[in-house]
C-alpha cells in the first residue's frame, strides 16, 4: 500500500477518484552520458551518447480520502518518521491546533493499493568496466558541462562494489 496525500489545490485527485488504476512514477539519479567517456570511442567509435538513470513504476488502484481523522494519523506519521533521528524531533502537537486543523482541510489523502512495480536502473552496467570508469571520470569532473558527482558515485560503486 502506497499512502500519501497531496495538496487540495492541485486538481489531479479529483481525477484520482474515478479511476481503477493509475501509475505513480519515482524517479531517481540521471544524468547524460557523453560518448567522449568511453576510451573505446579510441579504438572502435563504435559509441553513442546515452542516459544513465533510475526509475520505479508503481501500478495500483488509488482511493481518496478526506477524512480528517485519517489525515491527521497519516501526517503524524510521516512527520514522526522524517523527525525521529533528529536531536529534538518535531512534533505536529508544536504548532497551534488550529493551524493544523486548517492545513488538514489544505490537503486530501491517498491509499494506492498496489497491484503492481516495475523498477529500473540504467548505470552504464552494460558498458566495459573501462568506459565505465571513463563514465565516472566525466561525471566526476566540476569543469565538464554534465558534472554529476552522485551519479558519478552510483556508476562508481555498480562496477566496482567493494
Amino acid at each position: 500500500m502506497l499512502v500519501a496525500h497531496m495538496a487540495r489545490a492541485n486538481p489531479h485527485w479529483k481525477d484520482l477518484v474515478d479511476l481503477k488504476e493509475c501509475l505513480v512514477i519515482f524517479q531517481g539519479a540521471q544524468n547524460y552520458v557523453s560518448p567522449d567517456w568511453y576510451p573505446s570511442k579510441q579504438t572502435t567509435h563504435k559509441v553513442v551518447p546515452t542516459w544513465n538513470y533510475e526509475m520505479v513504476q508503481v501500478k495500483g488502484i488509488p482511493t481518496v480520502i478526506e477524512s480528517t481523522d485519517w489525515l491527521r494519523n497519516q501526517v503524524d506519521e510521516v512527520t514522526d518518521s522524517m523527525e525521529e533521528k533528529r536531536k529534538k524531533p518535531w512534533k505536529v502537537t508544536d504548532a497551534p491546533a488550529d493551524f493544523i486543523e486548517t492545513q488538514l482541510k489544505a490537503i486530501v489523502g491517498l491509499e494506492i493499493d498496489i497491484t503492481e512495480i516495475k523498477g529500473k536502473w540504467k548505470m552504464s552496467q552494460n558498458r566495459t568496466p573501462e568506459d565505465a570508469r571513463g563514465v565516472v571520470s566525466g561525471m566526476s569532473d566540476p569543469n565538464d558541462l554534465h558534472f554529476n558527482s552522485e551519479v558519478a558515485a552510483i556508476v562508481s560503486f555498480r562496477n566496482h562494489p567493494k
